[in-house]
């Protein structure tokens, strides 16, 4: 929508001053035929008082107009007055669509602040990664509603700016590709248990990635996130947001980003774990697609588990899952995981075997928003 302006607005006082001087009349007289007195003349005239819709009508009937003409007037000069704040309101709306201030206070990634200005530096400090001494050069590859980059939302770009900034106070030692097949096996090796989990933030930085959870915003529904600090590929960080709390949906996340991070992915976002994807790109979605594979193959290789579903279909008995499990070394709860994502079970089956691991994990692990969560959470249990 359009906003005009124009160009030039002069108070009604002005042309009721054209008006006396063409008629050769003094506020006096306009005071005598109105019958308002002198004061109340000189008032209007100055702009020190408003024309309402009754002086308006006194108005119009002295000198031969309409009411609506001076009412318009008056309209337009008062507007023109509360322009200036009214950009200021533009400004505010701006900044406002442009970040998710309100949760950004709330967790505090940024101060709360009086005015515009103070607001807009604070964003740009946020948004400055000061650690590297460069500006913003986001590149992400997360698990997230289904669009390209070009169109990420504020949300999404908060969030991912927050866990750069949050795995910027991570240590690591130095990232080396070829050692990523290794880190990978030994990552596998921990998903017999749920406790073991608190072992992977260690892991993940012996072999030079950074790893940090970060709870989602209202309308992020990231899953995770493969970042890079700077602009090479030496600088890996996993991020999670753990909004749903199992044990195959963490282990399923966090190799879904190690496959990006292998392949050097940017720029991919797709629906979250358990909804349907929905994407028109399709280099997209075969990305996606490839890192789910891979994922669940790191896990469980491809293979073993056809065969599995071969021989067991459709009778997936609880004792079958936890034998098949024991025989891979997992835990059960990621089969069952396997088994629903397939859609060989349903999504209600077997839900007992999806243990939780949130908890073991943030104990261990570089966390926000998570702990106050958490808080929170039992606060308003008792």
């Amino acid at each position: 929508m359009s906003i005009r302006t124009p160009a030039e607005v002069f108070p009604p006082g002005d042309f009721i001053r054209e008006e006396l001087e063409s008629r050769g009349w003094t506020q006096g007289n306009l005071a005598k035929i109105t019958g308002r007195p002198v004061s109340a003349i000189n008032l209007i005239i100055s702009a020190k008082k408003a024309i309402t819709p009754e002086t308006a009508c006194e108005l119009a009937g002295a000198f031969g107009t309409s009411p609506e003409f001076w009412l318009n007037l008056e309209s337009a000069y008062r507007l023109s007055m509360l322009e200036s704040t009214n950009e200021a309101i533009r400004d505010r709306a701006k900044i406002f669509g442009a970040s998710p201030v309100k949760e950004m206070e709330e967790r505090n990634w940024i101060p709360r602040t009086e005015s515009v200005d103070e607001l807009r530096k604070e964003l740009s400090k946020f948004y400055f990664l000061a650690s590297s001494g460069e500006g913003l050069n986001l590149k992400v590859a997360a698990r997230a509603k289904a669009r390209t980059a070009e169109v990420l939302i504020p949300e999404q770009i908060a969030w991912c700016v927050q866990a750069l900034r949050l795995a910027t106070s991570v240590s690591v030692s130095t990232f080396k590709p070829q050692t990523l097949a290794d880190g990978i096996r030994e990552l596998r090796a921990l998903a017999t248990y749920p406790q073991e989990v608190k072992y992977v933030p260690r892991v993940l930085s012996q072999i030079g990635i950074r790893f940090v959870v970060v709870r989602h915003l209202t309308k992020t529904k990231i899953d995770g996130a493969a970042l890079w600090l700077g602009d090479g590929w030496d600088s890996p960080v996993i991020a999670l947001s753990m909004r749903h709390d199992r044990i195959d949906y963490f282990w399923h996340t966090l190799l879904h980003e190690l496959s990006h991070i292998k392949n050097q992915d940017t720029w991919v976002l797709d629906d979250d774990l358990q909804g349907t994807r929905i994407t028109g790109n399709s280099q997209i979605t075969a990305i996606e697609e490839r890192a789910d594979a891979e994922a669940a193959d790191m896990l469980i290789p491809k293979q073993a588990m056809d065969s599995f579903i071969a021989r067991t279909r459709p009778f997936y008995s609880k004792q079958r899952i936890v034998q098949f499990a024991n025989l891979h070394k997992i835990h059960p709860g990621i089969v069952a995981g396997q088994l629903q994502y397939r859609g060989e079970t349903l999504w209600s089956a077997n839900r007992e075997m999806l243990e939780k691991v949130r908890d073991v994990l943030i104990s261990q692990a570089m966390t926000d928003g998570w702990e106050s969560w958490r808080k929170k959470t039992y606060e308003n249990k008792n």
